[in-house]
């Protein structure tokens, strides 16, 4: 009877339980392969075993999945420095550096619902003169779809995403875009609403925000009224606006030294043409209203303002690691 107690100890100690899998295992010598194997105290909090065949002492592997995690989040989210970290686990700066560098960042796009139609609001926010980010984002879903690292924003940028969308089996039906040349083109085939903030922002760029002209001032007014009004609507105001200063636009100016002329009031016809140009496109969500498409890129601006104020408490960072941050966040 006793024997049988004491073979029973032993095989106890042998076994251990896997928590997730719910299955039992022999521990393993990891010197010598065998089962012969007893429980030999703990050490900082971490199971030890013992071998009785080569008598060698081990233990367990440290998971450190879950302290990196933890780690990478306060990082991240909580605006705590590498430093700040150290000091509130009892590590210090380097070695907290080194578990954040180990954490390993998944491919530029991170998908986080399956193939549907969506609408699309696409855009590029740059973190320096060449590095930026170009981002395709659901507004009604609040998800960000798909991003990628860039140096310049190109069309082929945009292009690329959108293939990559498609593929997956997702359908655009429609998207928001900021205007830039080139960009409307790669998505001819669907409604392209012109974003309306950036359509204003444009003209007062171009007009400056106190125009002295009394034409410059009344096609601000316009302008800033282009959320209120309908399409027809704002066409006749902008429509009446010409025709009341269609000689004043034609105004030249020569140059005295080179005898050529230019138009007086260039910044005022850029602005007029901007408008022209883009109207067709500034009232698309009201054509389409069975496919709820937001009139601005407010919903992805406003994850931008976040994403950077993020990334401004880690300056100095790796390119790497940069962008791992990226994806952290965009993630959310």
């Amino acid at each position: 009877m006793l024997y049988f107690i004491r073979t029973l100890d032993k095989i106890l100690e042998i076994f251990t339980i896997n928590r997730k899998s719910k299955v039992w295992y022999i521990k393993k010598c990891p010197f010598c392969g065998l089962n012969d194997v007893i429980k030999k105290g703990y050490r900082r909090n971490v199971q030890r075993y013992q071998c009785c065949n080569c008598g060698k002492n081990f233990q367990n592997k440290r998971r450190k999945n879950k302290l990196q995690n933890k780690l990478w989040n306060e990082y991240v989210h909580g605006k705590q420095t590498a430093a700040e970290l150290g000091k509130k686990y009892g590590k210090c700066r380097q070695w907290v550096s080194g578990q954040l560098n180990e954490i390993s960042c998944d491919d530029n796009k991170i998908i986080n619902i399956g193939p549907r139609s969506i609408i699309v609001v696409a855009d590029t926010t740059f973190f320096s003169r060449g590095y930026g980010v170009t981002i395709f984002r659901e507004p009604n879903l609040k998800k960000n779809l798909i991003w990628k690292e860039v140096y310049s924003e190109t069309p082929g940028q945009y292009d690329q995403l959108r293939n990559e969308l498609e593929y997956l089996g997702f359908k655009i039906k429609a998207v928001v875009l900021d205007g830039k040349r080139g960009v409307r083109q790669i998505f001819s085939c669907v409604p392209v609403q012109m974003c309306q903030f950036h359509q204003v922002a444009i003209v007062i760029r171009y007009l400056t925000r106190k125009p002295r002209l009394e034409a410059s001032i009344e096609l601000k007014e316009i302008i800033l009224s282009l959320t209120i009004y309908s399409e027809k609507e704002f066409s006749e105001l902008l429509f009446n606006w010409h025709n009341k200063w269609h000689e004043f636009l034609k105004e030249r100016t020569v140059n005295p030294w080179t005898d050529k002329w230019f138009y007086t009031h260039k910044r005022l016809r850029s602005a007029y043409r901007s408008l022209k140009t883009n109207l067709p496109y500034l009232f698309t969500y009201q054509k389409y209203p069975e496919l709820n498409i937001p009139n601005t890129c407010n919903s992805l601006d406003g994850s931008f303002t976040t994403l950077k104020n993020l990334l401004r408490n880690h300056r100095g960072m790796s390119r790497k690691n940069r962008y791992k941050m990226i994806c952290q966040i965009l993630r959310k």
